[in-house]
């Protein structure tokens, strides 16, 4: 792998991360268009510990909160970060067990271009629809186990190629009446959690592959870190003003676009 290549696809990874947009869909096109080979597993762990990095700086201080908070319940101390941060650990369960047990059925069976195409559209369709129906009126911190789960219970449904895990998240907050930064918060923290899961999975394949080519690996580290921190930064300032629409139209192009390329 290039610099070149490894900073398109760190860039990719960073934004696609945490914009409601499907990293799967992005990354199969300049494979299609350039016939790039897959990036390899220390590329993919790299540019996961970039995005988990910019995820956990931004919300460094509500991550604290929440770590002492979990830590102190073993010691008798319960409030109601302790309470949020079982919740967001009860939530990521279920798509770690979806990914332990259906992983080999995804790759096998459902990453290809007509499949990441359908769900590009299909899950933007939902996303607007989830943006423009109902009431938004509950913050973040309304929430309750019942709703954290569903969102967790969503969120596994990510494994399917261009869902996105951010996309099927904020979608499923906002059908349950949370307004839209409260669904981008609760969405972004439960990245967390997976994220760490994640990483740490790849990781431990990681150290029985061969000897690995260092340099693009830390680069897609920086740039994974840094787009993925401008994205959650700018997305959290824009969002109200923006709503959902923007995404969703874009998830519209980037479907047919795919369709266009895979005919």
């Amino acid at each position: 792998m290039d610099l070149f290549q490894a900073f398109v696809l760190a860039v990719i990874q960073g934004l696609t991360e945490f914009l409601p947009i499907s990293s799967s869909a992005h990354l199969i096109l300049p494979a299609e268009v350039f016939g790039w080979p897959d990036q390899g597993l220390a590329f993919d762990v790299a540019v996961h510990v970039g995005t988990l990095l910019a995820v956990v700086i931004y919300f460094r201080h509500e991550v604290i909160r929440l770590a002492t908070a979990w830590f102190g319940w073993f010691l008798g101390t319960r409030n109601q970060d302790s309470q949020l941060a079982w919740m967001l650990v009860f939530a990521t369960i279920p798509a770690v067990i979806a990914g332990l047990l259906l992983n080999d059925i995804v790759e096998l069976y459902l990453r290809s271009g007509w499949v990441i195409a359908a769900t590009t559209i299909l899950f933007g369709a939902l996303l607007w629809y989830a943006d423009v129906s109902g009431k938004r009126i509950k913050e973040r911190e309304a929430i309750t186990l019942r709703h954290m789960l569903w969102i967790g219970f969503a969120q596994a449904l990510a494994l399917i190629p261009g869902t996105s895990r951010s996309g099927i998240t904020m979608t499923t907050a906002l059908l349950l009446g949370y307004k839209r930064e409260a669904a981008a918060s609760i969405s972004f923290l439960l990245s967390i959690p997976l994220i760490t899961a994640a990483g740490s999975y790849k990781t431990l394949e990681l150290l029985e592959s061969p000897s690995v080519d260092w340099l693009p690996v830390l680069f897609g580290l920086v740039v994974s870190f840094i787009s993925a921190f401008v994205c959650i930064k700018l997305f959290m300032r824009w969002l109200d003003q923006l709503g959902m629409l923007p995404f969703v139209i874009y998830r519209f192009a980037l479907g047919l676009l795919l369709i266009v390329v895979l005919v």
